[in-house]
């Protein structure tokens, strides 16, 4: 572990183990994929991807339906998501 991945307060081997929840300081392992896009700079087709823990999944989606951002919830071994199950913030 770096200096920068401690201040960050991430950790590589958790990292390599499998997806991360998107939600900040969160370490579990997401079983959800949160779709959105940003209609303000984003193509009405693209589409982010935060990922989910079951502990998180309720408040990341509601965090983006607030901001009318929000646009499905997938299981993450779904592969309809365009771009993969990747965390793209």
């Amino acid at each position: 572990m770096s200096i920068f991945d401690f201040a960050a307060g991430t950790d590589p081997a958790a990292a390599e183990a499998g997806a991360i929840c998107s939600r900040k300081a969160c370490r579990a392992q997401a079983s959800w994929q949160l779709l959105w896009n940003n209609p303000k700079i984003h193509s009405p087709e693209r589409r982010k991807t935060w990922l989910a823990c079951a502990d998180h999944r309720e408040w990341l989606e509601d965090y983006l339906q607030t901001r009318g951002l929000w646009k499905e919830t997938l299981p993450l071994d779904d592969s309809r998501a365009s771009g993969g199950p990747g965390q793209d913030s």
